[in-house]
């Protein structure tokens, strides 16, 4: 399985890969924005893990775009961000993000939330 990693921030691009090599995943692409996401999206993307604040397009509108692609319409989408509100957390399912988890994570909660969408799949 292969993942796609999208987040502006360098350092935490790398402690999801970090953590999903941790899990057993080992194939991840990295993408500095949404933009840069869509970019990337060439069909040898298996699962998007996505911020939801960045510049030049975020994470809900690049769960956005993927859902209006119809080649692309049902790629899982984790959304991993700081925003942990009630009101944030509908919004992303609103926008049909598959799960969502708060920053700080484990590795051990990664792992059960992509499992609870590869099984829902």
């Amino acid at each position: 399985m292969k993942f796609l990693v999208v987040d502006d921030s360098p350092t935490m691009r790398r402690i999801v890969c970090n953590a999903l090599q941790e899990i057993g995943y080992s194939e991840m692409t990295e993408a500095e924005d949404g933009e840069d996401a869509l970019s990337k999206l060439d069909g040898t993307i298996d699962f998007v893990v996505t911020d939801w604040n960045m510049p030049n397009m975020n994470g809900l509108e690049l769960a956005q775009s993927i859902r209006s692609n119809g080649q692309l319409a049902g790629l899982p989408i984790l959304m991993v961000t700081t925003r942990g509100m009630k009101e944030d957390v509908v919004q992303a399912m609103e926008a049909d993000i598959n799960n969502y988890v708060v920053k700080p994570f484990t590795p051990s909660v990664l792992q059960e939330k992509i499992d609870s969408i590869l099984q829902d799949a």
